[in-house]
C-alpha cells in the first residue's frame, strides 16, 4: 500500500491455532463463536501479520512472528503454518534480512518476537544483523524477570541475543523512532505494550498489536482476551483508541486477523464496526 511518502507492507509470518476461550476471555462461547467459528478442538485461526514501513532512508519491520526455533512438537501444538515464514515473506519483497534498519517489538509475547532471533549451529543469535531493536524498558524487564503466570511465553532465547550483540535499543515511553513513525504505549495487554503510529502527509495508521488482536476486539470495548494482564486498563485504552481513530480516519492494523487484516473504524448505530481497507 501507498502511504503518503511511505509504503506499508503486511508480511504474513504464519498462522497458527489458538484456544478460542483464551483468545476471547469472559466472552461466552455462544457469542464469540459467531464471528469466529472454532475447530473441534475449540481453537481460532490467527495470523502473524507483521508490518514492513520502507520510505524515508529506511525499513522499519514491527513485530517478528513465532520465528523458526520452534521444535516440532512445538510447531504440532500450534498448528503453525507458515509457509518459509518471515524471511520467506521478506524474500517475496526482494529483501533479506541485512535490509531491515529497525524492529519494534509491541511486546515480548512469544507469538510477536521469537523471529527476533533464529538458530545458528545450534545457538540463538539476532535475525536482523544491522537492525536495531527498540523495545519498551518495562516490557523488557517483565520479560527477563517472567513470573508463574507469563513464563512460557516470555522466552530468553528470544531476547538475550539481542543485548549480547548490541542491538537492543530500550525507550521508556512514547518515543519517535523515525520522522513518520511514533511508538506509543498502549497499556493493558502488558503493563508496557506499545503501539505503532505511521503518519504520512494527511494519512494515519496503527499496527495495534495486541492491544485489538481481532477487528471485533475493537468494535466491542468490553472483549477481552483472557492473555491481558490490565484488562480494566486495556478498556481504557481502547476507548481513547476508539476515539482517536474515528477522529483521524486512521488505518488500523491488526496482528492476529485472517479475514480483515487493515480497516476503517465506523460508527453503526450505538456501536462500532471496522470497514475492510478497499486498497489492500
Amino acid at each position: 500500500m501507498r502511504f503518503g511518502n511511505l509504503e506499508l507492507y503486511l508480511v504474513n509470518a504464519g498462522t497458527f491455532m489458538m484456544d478460542g476461550g483464551a483468545a476471547f476471555g469472559l466472552v461466552p462461547k455462544v457469542l464469540w463463536e459467531r464471528e469466529l467459528p472454532a475447530d473441534k478442538l475449540n481453537r481460532v485461526p490467527m495470523a502473524a501479520n507483521c508490518l514492513l514501513i520502507q520510505g524515508e532512508g529506511q525499513r522499519i519491520l514491527v513485530d517478528t512472528g513465532m520465528g523458526t526455533k520452534l521444535s516440532e512438537k512445538e510447531r504440532g501444538f500450534f498448528s503453525l503454518a507458515d509457509d518459509g515464514g518471515l524471511e520467506a515473506g521478506l524474500a517475496k519483497l526482494g529483501l533479506g534480512v541485512g535490509d531491515i534498519d529497525i524492529v519494534i517489538n509491541t511486546h515480548l509475547h512469544s507469538d510477536h518476537c521469537g523471529g527476533n532471533t533464529k538458530l545458528v549451529d545450534g545457538k540463538p543469535v539476532p535475525t536482523f544483523p544491522r537492525a536495531r531493536y527498540w523495545i519498551q524498558r518495562r516490557e523488557w524487564s517483565d520479560a527477563l524477570y517472567p513470573n508463574e503466570r507469563t513464563q512460557a511465553t516470555y522466552l530468553a532465547s528470544n531476547l538475550v541475543p539481542l543485548s549480547e550483540s548490541g542491538q537492543l535499543e530500550l525507550k521508556s515511553g512514547n518515543v519517535r523512532v523515525a520522522p513518520s513513525v511514533e511508538c506509543q504505549v498502549t497499556r493493558g495487554h502488558t503493563y508496557a505494550h506499545q503501539s505503532v503510529i505511521v503518519k504520512s502527509q494527511d494519512l494515519v495508521a496503527i499496527y495495534l498489536g495486541d492491544v485489538a488482536p481481532f477487528t471485533v476486539h475493537m468494535e466491542r470495548i468490553a472483549w477481552i482476551p483472557a492473555f491481558d494482564a490490565e484488562p480494566l486498563e486495556t478498556v481504557e485504552t481502547k476507548r481513547s483508541l476508539l476515539r482517536w481513530a474515528l477522529e483521524q480516519h486512521a488505518l488500523l492494523i491488526f496482528g492476529h486477523d485472517t479475514r480483515i487484516p487493515m480497516g476503517y473504524l465506523q460508527r453503526e448505530g450505538d456501536g462500532y464496526r471496522v470497514e475492510p481497507a478497499r486498497s489492500w
